[in-house]
């Protein structure tokens, strides 16, 4: 298939070599033309305009947008819309607010252009590992770009099927690493919780290693003073262990290089899918004591970081490349 790709920074670049390697035709734009020239050199079709990526695109036209979230993807919507035909598909893979996708998909909607909000979970690592996708919109403009979200998932590889997980009554393409969720906004809502739950599992694990780094603390009993190799605890869990995850891949790497992580500020950003969960559970009445604690450590890391703070910077930059900037 030949897609228009806007948008070519850590994730959107490699995303569009994922498919290029997979037989797909990327027409490419970024305003960065450096960022199109290298794609460029990988295969891609470069454009530097959305007129010029759109004239190079067949009907109905897909273009799929890898932007910050808010007022830049909104802008870039818009012209597309103005000159997209009736038919054209537009796909948003950033990180926007769900309510956002169900506007959008109206606006667009009533000039005959599908939407899609797509969560995509995969980092810097999804070059080579894949991307897992959680797709909002109608099903029938999902089914038509199966090939894309095929392209791009990881595909059912070294992991354990569930069991009795196939015997749904259709093709279960969740176990190959992209779902379709529902209607627009229920993909970007389903990441935007996958992302809360990750603050979650970011803070215990952070909390845990400080715990553990401070059992040498000179104001414990001398007796009851540990000097723990954290590199080593980290790899020794990582086997066999009922905490092993790729986050914990991530703090054996970064531990493995640096034990006093001296690299990492720890003053812990966040990119909005945390507070917006929290919102979430608020309008829905749900509880959610650990994802709500965990953002409010991140609030309070840029005040008086912590080696746990450091921990949880050590793992942005792992997974998504994100360096913390000192504030």
């Amino acid at each position: 298939m030949r897609i228009g790709l806007v948008g070519l920074g850590r994730m959107g670049g490699n995303m569009a070599r994922r498919l290029i390697r997979d037989g797909h035709q990327v027409v490419a734009h970024d305003h960065d033309p450096k960022a199109v020239a290298d794609l460029v050199a990988d295969g891609a079709i470069g454009a530097a305009s959305l007129e010029e990526m759109d004239s190079q695109l067949p009907s109905p036209a897909i273009t799929w947008i890898m932007l910050p979230a808010g007022a830049i993807t909104d802008g870039v919507i818009e012209q597309l819309a103005a000159l997209a035909k009736s038919g054209d598909i537009i796909i948003d893979g950033g990180n926007s607010f769900w309510k956002d996708d169900i506007r959008r998909s109206k606006m667009l909607a009533e000039k005959g252009i599908a939407y899609l909000d797509v969560g995509v979970s995969g980092g810097v690592w999804g070059l080579e590992r894949g991307y897992c996708m959680m797709i909002g919109g109608p099903a029938e403009t999902v089914q038509l770009l199966d090939p894309i979200f095929a392209s791009l998932a990881p595909g059912v590889g070294s992991i354990p099927r569930t069991p009795n997980g196939t015997e749904h009554d259709h093709v279960w393409k969740a176990e190959h690493g992209y779902v379709h969720a529902g209607s627009a906004g229920a993909g970007h809502f389903t990441k935007m919780v996958h992302n809360g739950i990750e603050y979650g599992l970011m803070q215990s694990y952070a909390e845990g290693f400080d715990i553990l780094k401070g059992r040498s603390s000179d104001k414990l009993r001398e007796d009851e003073r540990f000097d723990l190799n954290l590199s080593d605890i980290a790899e020794v869990w990582r086997r066999g262990s009922v905490i092993s995850s790729w986050l914990l891949d991530l703090i054996a790497t970064a531990l493995a290089n640096d034990q006093s992580l001296k690299q990492f500020s720890g003053k812990v950003a966040d990119s909005g899918e945390g507070r917006w969960t929290i919102d979430a559970a608020m309008e829905e009445a749900v509880p959610v004591d650990v994802l709500a604690a965990s953002l409010f450590a991140r609030y309070r890391s840029r005040i008086d970081e912590s080696f746990a703070d450091q921990l949880l910077s050590a793992m942005r930059f792992g997974f998504g490349g994100h360096v913390e900037v000192p504030q």
